[in-house]
């Protein structure tokens, strides 16, 4: 069997390390009972992050689960995280673009949330530092939520059982910080893992086929050497790169160049994961390409020529049976639904 390959892993302190590390037990503390994630086989709890001033309650999440529902987070009510962040479609939507308020469309993919517990930049262009700032971003935009966070709070303190959930966690009615920590709190348990791949990778070589398992040797090789970009646990260097895509519009997305104006940026974006990468078509920030096989074509190609174009994107000469491969493999990358019945009642958020 191929050895694993090395894995990059964000380390916590050494304090929150400890406390996560506590086995088959949740402790409590002044924010309430603390909750020890369920790391699906896979994963690692060394790689988690979670700031200090939010640490994982059983009833945070609890309440930033019915919160990430509720579609009185948007404007006029129609819209909620979920909208976007559908869990069947690997907490993305399946469109090209994402789809807001008065069915306004944005120019930009909707990007999926799993395994964010692994990430602290957030967004294609990775405007914002963590979930917590993230989710101000789509609450606001008049293209997406199109809300005015002092209705927002008006609205929910006015559900006299939303409030009681409030004072009980934060000790205060309904505030912005208190739905920031909440949401940002269900969204770190979102995680994919136990993959057929995962299981090959802990000792059942039945678990892929055989083309998969050609895919993966490409997959990590010099050759093709996706693994560049897309490395590590969750399939992410958690960087920007430029490969070209949708530089060729008239009015073309400069991605991070954006928020930084430093040339360096020009035209790039973020890795995504490629967990659950199978239902999340399409792909690419612009979500111009529909298919994993329209991806392994798009970089077979060498990508997008453009001034910024990455010096580890090239034509790569890869054969229909090696594109095959690929797929299966990339396929092979998808775990059990973060949402799942019997997931949720193990981890006691039902």
């Amino acid at each position: 069997m191929l050895k694993p390959y090395k894995i990059k892993y964000y380390l916590l302190t050494a304090g929150t390390i400890f406390f996560y590390s506590l086995i088959g037990c949740n402790v409590k503390n002044d924010h309430g009972e603390l909750y020890n994630p369920d790391i699906p086989p896979g994963l690692d709890s060394l790689a988690m992050i979670i700031p200090e001033d939010n640490p994982l309650t059983i009833d945070k999440i609890k309440l930033g689960r019915k919160l990430f529902f509720d579609e009185r987070l948007s404007g006029d009510r129609t819209v909620s995280c979920a909208s976007c962040h559908n869990p069947l479609l690997g907490f993305a939507d399946g469109r090209s673009v994402a789809v807001g308020i008065d069915g306004q469309e944005g120019k930009r993919s909707t990007p999926s949330i799993i395994n964010r517990l692994f990430s602290e930049g957030q967004f294609w262009d990775g405007r914002a530092g963590s979930l917590e700032e993230q989710l101000i971003f789509p609450i606001e935009s008049p293209i997406e939520m199109g809300g005015k966070l002092e209705n927002i709070v008006k609205t929910l303190n006015a559900d006299e059982l939303l409030r009681n959930d409030f004072q009980k966690i934060f000790g205060t009615d309904v505030t912005v910080e208190g739905i920031q920590k909440a949401i940002a709190s269900f969204e770190r348990i979102l995680l994919s893992g136990d993959s057929p791949f995962d299981k090959y990778l802990a000792g059942n070589e039945n678990a892929l086929s055989e083309s998969a398992k050609k895919g993966f040797q490409l997959f990590t090789g010099k050759r093709v050497n996706c693994i560049h970009c897309h490395k590590g646990q969750n399939f992410t260097d958690e960087l920007f790169h430029n490969s070209g895509v949708g530089l060729d519009a008239v009015e073309p997305d400069l991605g991070r160049f954006v928020e930084t104006k430093n040339d360096s940026d020009w035209g790039r974006f973020k890795t995504p994961t490629l967990r659950d990468i199978a239902r999340t078509s399409p792909y690419m920030h612009d979500g111009s390409l529909r298919s994993l096989k329209e991806v392994i074509d798009f970089y077979n190609n060498g990508g997008m020529t453009n001034k910024n174009l990455s010096v580890h994107i090239k034509p790569l000469k890869l054969s229909d049976e090696e594109k095959q491969n690929l797929v299966d493999f990339l396929r092979s990358l998808s775990g059990e639904n973060p949402l799942s019945a019997g997931r949720e009642q193990s981890l006691g958020i039902n």
